[in-house]
C-alpha cells in the first residue's frame, strides 16, 4: 500500500497509517519537478559562490560567517546540532517524522538534490530508522536537534534502529533538519487520538447517564439549536441518538419517566456544552496542524520562479505550539468530567447502587481504588495542561530570542490525552458494572451493544 506525497495533500490520518510500517511512500511526479528546479538554483548559488545562509554561511549566530567552497560538504555533514537527550522516539513516531519530512522536501522549497531526495524515500521505505532522542528542541529554527539525529542516522554516522548507509552534499544537512516536522509530527498524532477518545467519552457519558436514570431532556434539539455551537449541536445529538428511548426503547428509562425528577447534576446535564467545546477544539486544531503538515518550514527558502533563495522564519514552531497547548487544555475536561461521572457511580448517595458497585462491599472494594487511579490521573493532568508555549528562553547568543517550546507542547499533549483514554475507560468499566445491577433491565440497543463489546473483553 502506497501514500503519494506532493507536499500539499497529506492528512493527519495518512500519517496515522505511514506510522505503522505498514505503508510505503512514493513522491509525485510533479513534486520531483519542482524539487529538481529548486535544486538546479542552489547548484548555480554554489557555482558563482554568491553569500546564502545555511548554503555558504554558519548557522545561527555564525550566520555572518562565510564558508569556503571547499568545506561546504564537512558544513551540512558537521554533527554539532545532534545535541538531543532523553528516550529515543518510538519507530512509529520516527516514521512518521521522516515521512513528513519527506512531504516538506517535496514542496520545492529545500533546495535538496533529487538523488538525496530519493535515498530518504528508500530509507523510509525500508523502515530505515534513525535513532532520534526525544527532548532537546525548542520548537524555533525548527526542531533543529530531533531532525539532526534523524539526518546523521541516515548519513550512516548516527546510531539507528537498524541497518544504515550514508551520503552528504551541500545543502543535504540544512535541509533535512530545518523544518517543525517534530511538532507536527506528534500533533498529527494527538489530534487524531483526540478526536477518537471525544466521540467515544460522548458514548460513555451516555452510558452513565443511563446507569444514574438520568433525564434526556437537557438534549432535545431546541434547546441547542438557540446556542448553536456545532460541537454543542453534535454532542446533544449524539446522546439524543443514544438514549431517547422512542428511538431505541429503554427499559431503564422507562422504569424511571415519572419519578418527577426536573433536572441532573452539572456533568450529566451540561455533556452537550462541556463535550461540545473540546470537539470544536480539536477540529480547529486539526486545520492548524493539517496546514503546518503541508508547509515549507525550511530556511533559507528557495523560489525558482523569482530565482531567489530568502531567508525567513517559517521554522518558528507558534502555530503548532499553541493550538497543541490549546488541545490539551481542551481535552483534559473530558477527564474532569468523568472523574465526577465516575464518583457519582460509585456513591452509593448519589447513585442508588450498592456502595463501589460491588457486592459484599467490605469484602470487597469494588471500584474504590479505580477511582483513585481516575483522580491521580486527572490530577496529574492540571499540572501537564500548564502551556509549554508561555515560556521562551533566548538561544544562539540571542539569535534566535523568541522560541516556541513545540516540542514540548507536542509531547505532553499526548501525555494528557493517554490520561483522558485511561480515565475514560475506568468510567467505561464502572458504568458496564452498573448496568448489571439493574438487570433484567435492557437499556437502548446501541447501548446494550457497548455493554457487549465491554463484556467481550472484560467479564
Amino acid at each position: 500500500m502506497v501514500v503519494y506525497l506532493d507536499g500539499e495533500s497529506l492528512t493527519a490520518d495518512e500519517l496515522t497509517k505511514l506510522g505503522t510500517g505498514r505503508y510505503k511512500i512514493e513522491v509525485t511526479a510533479k513534486a520531483w519537478m519542482k524539487v529538481a528546479k529548486a535544486r538546479e538554483l542552489v547548484d548555480k548559488i554554489l557555482k558563482e559562490q554568491k553569500v546564502v545562509y545555511g548554503i555558504s554561511t554558519g548557522f545561527g549566530n555564525f550566520a555572518k560567517v562565510v564558508i569556503s567552497p571547499d568545506k561546504l560538504k564537512q558544513l551540512q555533514e558537521n554533527p554539532s546540532h545532534s545535541a538531543g537527550v532523553g528516550e529515543p522516539l518510538s519507530q512509529e513516531h520516527t516514521r512518521k517524522l521522516l515521512a513528513l519530512r519527506v512531504n516538506i522536501l517535496s514542496k520545492g522549497y529545500s533546495g535538496i538534490s533529487p538523488g538525496t531526495l530519493q535515498k530518504v524515500v528508500a530509507a523510509f521505505n525500508a523502515s530505515c530508522l534513525p535513532w532520534i532522542p526525544s527532548k532537546g528542541t525548542v520548537g524555533a529554527s525548527g526542531d533543529l536537534a530531533p531532525l539532526s539525529h534523524l539526518a546523521l542516522g541516515l548519513m550512516g554516522e548516527g546510531k539507528m534502529w537498524s541497518p544504515k548507509s550514508g551520503w552528504g552534499d551541500a545543502q543535504v544537512g540544512l535541509a533535512l533538519i530545518n523544518g517543525t516536522q517534530l511538532i507536527t509530527a506528534l500533533g498529527a498524532e494527538a489530534v487524531e487520538r483526540a478526536g477518537n477518545i471525544a466521540k467515544q467519552a460522548d458514548v460513555i457519558a451516555a452510558l452513565t447517564i443511563e446507569v444514574l436514570k438520568g433525564t434526556t431532556t437537557a438534549f432535545e434539539s431546541a434547546i441547542h439549536n438557540i446556542r448553536p455551537h456545532r460541537g454543542q449541536r453534535e454532542v446533544a445529538w449524539r446522546l439524543r441518538s443514544l438514549l431517547h428511548s422512542e428511538t431505541h426503547p429503554s427499559e431503564i428509562s422507562q422504569s424511571h419517566r415519572f419519578c418527577g425528577k426536573v433536572q441532573d447534576a452539572y456533568t450529566l446535564r451540561c455533556c452537550p456544552q462541556v463535550h461540545g467545546i473540546v470537539h470544536d477544539t480539536i477540529d480547529f486544531v486539526k486545520g492548524i496542524i493539517t496546514t503546518e503538515m503541508n508547509s515549507a518550514t525550511d530556511n533559507p527558502i528557495v523560489f525558482t520562479e523569482q530565482q531567489e533563495i530568502l531567508s525567513a522564519g517559517n521554522f518558528h514552531g507558534e502555530y503548532p505550539a499553541k493550538v497543541l497547548d490549546y488541545l490539551a487544555i481542551g481535552i483534559h475536561e473530558l477527564a474532569n468530567m468523568s472523574e465526577r461521572r465516575i464518583e457519582r457511580l460509585i456513591n452509593q448517595d448519589l447513585s442508588g447502587l450498592p456502595a463501589f458497585l460491588v457486592k459484599d462491599g467490605g469484602l470487597n472494594s469494588g471500584f474504590m481504588i479505580a477511582h483513585c487511579t481516575a483522580a491521580s490521573l486527572v490530577s496529574e493532568n492540571k499540572v501537564l495542561t500548564h502551556p509549554a508555549s508561555v515560556d521562551s528562553l533566548p538561544t544562539s547568543a540571542g539569535q534566535e530570542d523568541h522560541v516556541s517550546m513545540g516540542g514540548f507542547a507536542a509531547r505532553k499533549s499526548l501525555q494528557v490525552i493517554e490520561h483522558v483514554e485511561q480515565v475514560l475507560a475506568i468510567e467505561l468499566l464502572a458504568a458496564c458494572q452498573g448496568i448489571e445491577f439493574l438487570r433484567p433491565l435492557k437499556t437502548t440497543a446501541p447501548l446494550e451493544a457497548v455493554h457487549a463489546l465491554v463484556r467481550s473483553i472484560v467479564p
